[in-house]
């Protein structure tokens, strides 16, 4: 089982009805749904976060983090 997990999800993420946990039976799933997720937020979500990717042993992390 491979995961997409949102860490400290912000309001953005919480206004649009998305899950913070997900989970696929193939790291390809994964990988699309991670990358997707991630362009979403960089682009469609106020910038006040930052937001950065990680990958391990096929599972995705996305960190939000506040912009100073």
């Amino acid at each position: 089982m491979y995961k997409v997990n949102v860490m400290n999800p912000c309001s953005c993420f919480i206004k649009n009805g998305l899950w913070d946990t997900q989970d696929f039976n193939t790291k390809e799933e994964a990988k699309k749904e991670a990358e997707s997720l991630f362009k979403k937020m960089q682009t469609a979500f106020c910038s006040k976060h930052e937001f950065i990717m990680s990958e391990q042993f096929g599972s995705y992390t996305i960190q939000t983090k506040s912009r100073h």
